[in-house]
């Protein structure tokens, strides 16, 4: 788990509440200078995960001593602080680019570097489709265009479907049980800081931070359904600066899937992270500077395509 040295920055987050298009109110958590001319990092979670997921890393981004940066992280409809949908119909992939879409452009976060964790990576591919100008690069965290069926059979058995534990040291026990043999070195102390991003109290109980009606998104994966591959909106990001972290023993994004992005993508740059499965937790120090080094040249390449702007911080 990540060391000090780059938590230790202050860069305390605020929350914004945004309207989707249907007026459901998403929850965003911003951090560092809202007028920084620098591209904006959004940070997009996993399918039941929150913004809080990226706390360490979006600490580092908006505390860059050598790039003042804003960073927004989301909670999908249905996640975290942002409303739950009434019709659960609406968790979809479409309705939700229509929300990171809205709240990208209320927050005037565009053009953005996006670093989207599985179907927060998903996400930003589709953005590329919808709007290419809107992305100055992207991070896409174990995921890719060929999704592996048997680890989204695996999410499929747990989502919405977990045990209620009476205490965060339950709650910690469930998910060491679930997701140890992915994260073999997690000490108990980072299991109980999992268990307090997964579980939220209600009414005296803990419950998950997401609406367990999610599952429902994953009711037609079955081992006889191949899944569609993502290779046209791929290759959508194909004039931005790419990144793949890929945990070593992820069982959504096969390393054959890596080679061949590498191999049709020119330059992508790809960081393989030991002892972790899906999703890599981006909080490790030196994962932490790669992505931070990454952003960085996403912004001077941005800038050099941008004759006329001067530095951050200039009249």
């Amino acid at each position: 788990m990540p060391g000090q040295a780059m938590r230790s920055a202050r860069a305390d987050p605020v929350s914004v509440f945004v309207s989707a298009p249907d007026g459901l109110r998403l929850h965003a958590r911003c951090y560092g200078r809202a007028e920084s001319r620098a591209p904006a990092v959004v940070c997009l979670p996993g399918l039941a995960r929150t913004a809080e997921d990226f706390e360490p890393l979006a600490r580092a981004l908006a505390a860059d001593p050598a790039r003042a940066r804003r960073v927004i992280a989301l909670d999908y409809r249905g996640r975290g602080l942002s409303d739950y949908d009434r019709d659960p119909r609406n968790y979809t992939l479409d309705t939700e680019l229509a929300d990171l879409d809205a709240v990208m452009i209320a927050l005037g976060a565009m053009p953005a570097v996006l670093v989207g964790t599985s179907r927060g990576g998903i996400l930003a591919m589709l953005l590329a489709l919808l709007r290419p100008t809107a992305l100055a690069g992207a991070v896409l965290n174990d995921i890719g265009p060929v999704i592996e069926l048997k680890g989204l059979i695996r999410i499929k058995h747990y989502v919405g479907r977990l045990p209620q534990p009476k205490t965060l040291e339950e709650g910690a026990d469930i998910l060491r049980r679930l997701f140890s043999a992915q994260f073999p070195r997690l000490t108990r102390e980072d299991w109980l800081a999992a268990a307090r991003r997964g579980f939220r109290e209600e009414k005296g109980m803990l419950v998950p931070s997401y609406d367990v009606r999610l599952a429902r998104t994953l009711s037609g994966i079955a081992p006889e359904r191949p899944l569609p591959t993502l290779w046209k909106e791929f290759d959508a990001l194909a004039r931005v600066p790419l990144m793949v972290v890929r945990g070593e023993n992820s069982d959504i994004l096969s390393a054959e899937t890596v080679a061949e992005m590498a191999r049709r993508k020119p330059g992508l740059e790809v960081l393989t992270v030991p002892e972790q499965g899906h999703a890599p937790l981006l909080a490790e120090d030196d994962v932490i500077a790669r992505i931070v080094d990454f952003v960085s040249r996403c912004e001077a390449q941005g800038a050099a395509l941008r004759p006329g702007r001067d530095e951050v911080g200039s009249p």
